[in-house]
């Protein structure tokens, strides 16, 4: 087989003229698309990676981990057999929108991901919470108004939906805001739930590899914590400088404890850091 049989023919509009069979296209390449990226690449080498941004921030980065750089703005006809959206709400008036453009920009071969966030599901009193609690009504909330519509866009294209937890890593996540404002005007009893961005990109990487087609998976390490819970193993660790002196609200909403034990039976998937306890070499 000639390796330009595993080509198919496209604009040459990305200066590559062809799209492999395992393409793929990121749509905001940030810390979590990076590593996707990697991942990607790990399993198909060879394959050309893109990374579609809004500026030219860190194309130099992009380029220094092997991923062609697209920016937003320069309409192109290329399509793609692999597409995942992992950009966040935070910089676009119209996320649904964003969204249906990287719809657009898969060829309906490969697969399509969009990078959701476990809050639409309709839970807030530290309950359990899994893949079919009910999800948030439309109109309650902005923000999972925005999220529902946009999981919706992919749902119309048959792509699928990975509602993630709280990411984190050692120097980004909930835990290193907490630490450097000090005191955070939240209740300490609050349930959250997290998922280390390697296991997040691994669980999303399963999941563009499957090939699925109109699906709803949730990311998480399966290892609920309150607020208090998260700080006391940061300081535990002994693996920060900073101090954390303490969590002050009484009345802001409680939240749930999720559990993805379907996605990781059906997926045949775990994540490298089963909690955030194991992540910081310590016991709970």
């Amino acid at each position: 087989m000639a390796a330009a049989s595993l080509q198919v023919s496209a604009s040459t509009s990305t200066g590559k003229g062809m799209v492999g069979l395992n393409d793929l296209l990121i749509v905001g390449p940030g810390v979590l698309g990076c590593l996707v990226a990697e991942k990607w690449r790990e399993e198909h080498p060879g394959c050309q990676i893109y990374g579609q941004t809004l500026t030219t921030d860190n194309h130099e980065e992009l380029l220094s981990l092997g991923i062609n750089p697209l920016l937003k703005e320069s309409k192109t006809d290329q399509k793609f057999p692999y597409v995942i959206f992992c950009a966040p709400p935070s910089r676009t008036p119209d996320y649904p929108g964003d969204v249906r453009l990287a719809a657009l920009s898969w060829n309906g071969e490969g697969s399509f991901v969009f990078t959701s966030s476990s809050a639409p599901y309709d839970c807030n009193d530290n309950g359990s919470c899994d893949e079919d609690t009910p999800i948030v009504p439309i109109g309650r909330s902005p923000r999972t108004d925005n999220l529902l519509r946009a999981e919706k866009v992919v749902l119309d294209f048959d792509g699928c939906v990975v509602r993630l937890a709280g990411l984190y890593k050692i120097d980004r996540g909930a835990h290193f805001y907490w630490l450097h404002k000090g005191t955070v005007d939240v209740r300490p009893d609050h349930i959250l739930n997290l998922i280390h961005y390697e296991d997040a990109a691994s669980l999303s990487v399963t999941i563009l590899k499957k090939k699925l087609r109109g699906r709803i998976f949730l990311g998480c390490d399966n290892h609920p914590l309150s607020r208090q819970e998260v700080m006391d193993l940061v300081d535990k660790s002994g693996k920060f400088d900073k101090k954390f002196e303490g969590f002050t609200g009484t009345s802001d909403p409680l939240g749930k404890k999720l559990n993805n034990s379907k996605t990781r039976k059906e997926l045949g998937w775990e994540p490298k850091y089963p909690s955030f306890a194991h992540f910081l070499g310590v016991s709970e």
